[in-house]
């Protein structure tokens, strides 16, 4: 099934993860974290944006493919699940 997001059209059943984060610069230090990690931790940090990550890469390959789509608040990124969920259903 094909996804046409805003980096492109995206194949969604070679997906292997698929999961959102929050990318927090801690002191200087750029760090992709979970949703979770920002409820409990997320004022304590600079949020620099969301992102929601398709990866395709074959399980045990070195070599990583994966598409990030980069959204500047939580509300656009759930908003983006969203409409991912309708493929996959």
């Amino acid at each position: 099934m094909i996804y046409k997001s805003s980096e492109g059209d995206l194949e969604l059943d070679n997906i292997t993860r698929l999961y959102p984060a929050v990318v927090v610069d801690m002191q200087g230090e750029i760090a992709e974290m979970s949703l979770e990690w920002e409820e409990l931790y997320g004022d304590k940090v600079k949020i620099v944006h969301y992102v929601l990550v398709f990866d395709f890469t074959p399980l045990n390959e070195d070599v990583k493919d994966r598409t990030t789509l980069i959204f500047e608040t939580k509300e656009a990124l759930i908003a983006e699940i969203q409409e991912v969920a309708k493929y996959l259903d």
